[in-house]
């Protein structure tokens, strides 16, 4: 089966910076800086960056590029015991899809409800009443919230039209459009932000160093797990998107481009967020720490409410902001599909049409059931588990088995081939070393936290649920190997 490439790199480039940059860039970073020390978060950021994020973007880059298969074929050219590994993260992908293709449902509902601000002035209980329509406990389902449900719709129609186009006239013209669009977004946001009354003192939060923070172990925690959840690694993405390049391609250089382009959106994004809680902070009379709020309340609670009290352009501002985050959730969730997509037409010789069909309708009814009015609950629990052992450990194991056990070197080589940039002994430590300790420290602290204190205060039979999704997606990443038909 003939394999499709990227007609340029840009469009590879722009494709891969359009996975890395989602909803987390717009309120995970900019919460991390203003929690750990502010401008100073910076300096433990970019150290993840340089010897976590930017060294298993290239070894993705790597072994995609260089077996030439999503990435369970990547991995299995590899050695054949590691397919596994490649399924793994194509099953976490999946995982991921399901609810995250809600939230993204949730951005286009409030991307039409921003024409006429329509979340009211109380957009807590819009979000939660109107909205989700949240029911009592993650047991009481009580059918679907029919404005979710029509999102979710939406949503999957797009991808369905997109990835049904294939590698260069779906996947590489959306993000064409997409990513110069979203970085203009985000230019006019700044814009707006800065020039509100009390902007600058919201900035100052954001920023304002602290470099007694440097000594503790747990602003550095939060810096090397922004870097790696921030860049799409560990998902099977990269791997699977640097498969469509053509073989004399920069992959250190490429690997350097992305990371920095998305550290730079997540930087940049902050000085919106900041600036328009600075805003609000300064319209109420009241501190920064009154009104900051991190993730999903950020976005669709606090953020709403701060757009109601802007002193103009409250609908232009209101519809760019949610606009960014429908278009940075779109070109991600591309991605997600895509990872899956492809293995299945690797493995199975299946048609790209096939496997798109198959591939969003499984994902479709899987995620239907955040769409009722209990998903919140299990959108918060199983994000929770597939963050804190999904991904991990697929980085974990990719460390191990390329840099370990197939040789780190051989992939260092294959990169520098083509590449401006030569990726060093530096390359090899951050990799064998690293990389695998960085890792399993979070694993262990992540465990040690859950055992210590039931997460989010849920009862043990519902973390028992989400904690068996991500044990059932790492069995079925086992048997998928023992499955026969494939291209060799």
């Amino acid at each position: 089966m003939t394999r499709e490439v990227w007609n340029t790199r840009v469009g590879f480039i722009l494709a891969a910076v359009g996975s890395a940059v989602g909803l987390g860039n717009i309120w995970r970073f900019s919460y991390a800086a203003y929690e750990n020390g502010g401008g100073v978060f910076l300096i433990p950021y970019f150290i993840a960056l340089l010897t976590a994020g930017i060294p298993l973007m290239i070894l993705e880059f790597g072994m995609g590029s260089k077996f030439r298969g999503a990435a369970p074929m990547a991995f299995k050219r590899a050695k054949k015991s590691f397919e596994f590994i490649g399924w793994w993260g194509v099953i976490a992908s999946f995982i991921i899809t399901t609810y995250y293709s809600v939230i993204m449902g949730w951005s286009l509902v409030y991307l039409v409800k921003a024409f006429n601000l329509g979340w009211g002035s109380d957009t807590e209980a819009f979000f939660n009443e109107a909205l989700l329509e949240v029911s009592n406990s993650p047991w009481n389902f009580s059918g679907f919230a029919p404005s979710v449900l029509a999102g979710l719709v939406g949503v999957w129609f797009l991808i369905w039209i997109i990835e049904k186009k294939g590698v260069q006239k779906g996947i590489e013209r959306a993000n064409k459009i997409f990513m110069p669009l979203l970085w203009l977004l985000l230019i006019v946001l700044v814009f707006r932000a800065i020039t509100l009354p009390g902007a600058l003192a919201g900035i100052e939060w954001y920023l304002k160093p602290d470099f007694s923070k440097l000594t503790d172990l747990g602003v550095w925690q939060a810096a090397y797990a922004q870097a790696f959840y921030s860049l799409s690694l560990g998902m099977a993405i990269m791997i699977t998107y640097s498969s469509y390049l053509p073989k004399k391609s920069d992959v250190v250089n490429n690997a350097f481009i992305v990371s920095l382009a998305d550290g730079a959106f997540s930087f940049t994004m902050g000085f919106v967020v900041f600036g328009t809680l600075g805003y609000m902070a300064f319209a109420q009379g009241v501190g920064i720490q009154e009104v900051v709020k991190q993730g999903i309340g950020l976005a669709f609670v606090v953020l709403p409410a701060a757009l109601n009290m802007l002193p103009g352009l409250k609908v232009l501002t209101a519809v760019a902001f949610f606009l960014s985050i429908s278009v940075a959730a779109l070109s991600s969730l591309i991605s997600l599909v895509e990872a899956f997509a492809s293995a299945l037409m690797d493995k199975f010789e299946m048609k790209r049409s096939r496997a798109v069909n198959l591939t969003i309708a499984a994902s479709f009814l899987c995620s239907l059931v955040y769409a009722t009015r209990a998903g919140i609950y299990w959108l918060d629990i199983v994000d929770h588990f597939i963050n804190s052992y999904g991904l991990m450990i697929v980085g974990i194991l990719e460390a191990v088995a390329i840099g370990w056990i197939f040789g780190a070197d051989k992939i260092r080589e294959w990169a520098n081939s083509y590449s401006d940039i030569k990726a060093g002994a530096w390359w090899d430590i951050s990799i064998k070393v690293v990389l695998p300790i960085v890792l399993i420290y979070l694993v262990f602290n992540d465990t040690r936290t859950n055992l210590a204190e039931a997460y989010g205060g849920y009862e043990p039979a519902a973390l028992l649920v989400g904690a068996g999704v991500i044990v059932l997606g790492m069995i079925i990443s086992v048997l998928l190997p023992f499955i026969k038909k494939e291209v060799e």
